[in-house]
């Protein structure tokens, strides 16, 4: 028997309405979690170069914010093109321990080793020590599972945990860099060569960008660089609100220049880092 047309339009629209309901009521939820998140609607510039902003750009978008990538630093050669460090990378068995102070260091050294015809093996019985877990997880990467990493990601604490000389130390690290790590091991005994790895130099972000940091709610610095080269770029313009360090030297440059620091992150990593905003800017 055919229905009545009216009785099935009336059926239909009946039946529908309980799942609109549900559709309706996981569209709210979905919505309020989304916008509970602790930095959702603060937009957050982040002046990291460009090959090393992903973690952070995605820790904070995972908790809500609008990032503004604004590279004001990037990575360039040595100003020898690399022959310090490959000389010294030929020769790394005739050092007790290489200590590295950054990942752009870890992968200009591996790169040279690359080059030379060698691997984490040609390290031998070389002990290698990190300033920090973001060094450690990028030595970790070439195979290499770093004998010292200091409770406190600063110079100052690698020299503290160092064990005494004599002995040889290679450093390769940034063309301009803090010499608290080689002048505090060399009052420990040890022969420091300090070798340039790469350089830091000013980059270059669009209008767009430098237009889109000027509203933002924060502006977060991981390093004395990323510091100097912003207030380069951003030159004239005053910096957001808030202003997020990843740790004390970065601080201390942050406020050499002039600028108010809100937070300094405990942790000084950029998971520290994110923390430290969420502390300061989280709901």
């Amino acid at each position: 028997m055919v229905a009545d047309p009216a009785q099935a339009c009336t059926s239909r629209q009946i039946s529908t309405r309980p799942a609109a309901a549900v559709t309706l009521r996981f569209a709210a939820l979905d919505l309020a979690w989304f916008e509970a998140r602790p930095l959702f609607g603060r937009r957050i510039v982040v002046t990291r170069a460009r090959e090393q902003a992903s973690e952070l750009v995605e820790r904070l978008h995972d908790l809500g914010a609008e990032t503004v990538e604004l590279p004001v630093i990037e990575i360039g050669e040595p100003a020898d093109g690399g022959a310090a460090l490959a000389a010294a990378v030929r020769r790394v068995a005739d050092f007790a321990w290489v200590a590295f102070t950054s990942t752009n260091a870890v992968e200009r050294f591996f790169a040279a080793l690359g080059d030379a015809g060698g691997d984490a093996r040609r390290l031998g019985s070389v002990r290698v020590a990190a300033i920090g877990p973001g060094t450690a997880a990028a030595l970790g990467r070439h195979g290499v599972r770093p004998d010292l990493v200091p409770d406190q990601y600063v110079a100052e604490s690698v020299v503290e945990a160092f064990p005494d000389g004599p002995g040889r130390v290679l450093l390769p690290r940034a063309a301009v860099a803090r010499d608290a790590l080689p002048d505090g091991l060399a009052t420990k005994g040890w022969a420091v060569e300090v070798v340039e790895a790469y350089r830091t130099v000013v980059g270059r972000p669009s209008p767009e960008a430098l237009g889109a940091a000027a509203t933002a709610d924060a502006v977060t610095f991981t390093s004395s660089s990323t510091v100097t080269n912003y207030l380069a770029v951003a030159a004239g313009q005053a910096p957001p609100p808030v202003v997020a360090c990843i740790g004390p030297i970065t601080a201390d440059t942050a406020r050499g220049a002039g600028l108010e620091v809100s937070v300094v992150a405990r942790e000084h990593t950029i998971a520290g880092l994110v923390d430290a905003l969420v502390g300061v800017l989280g709901a």
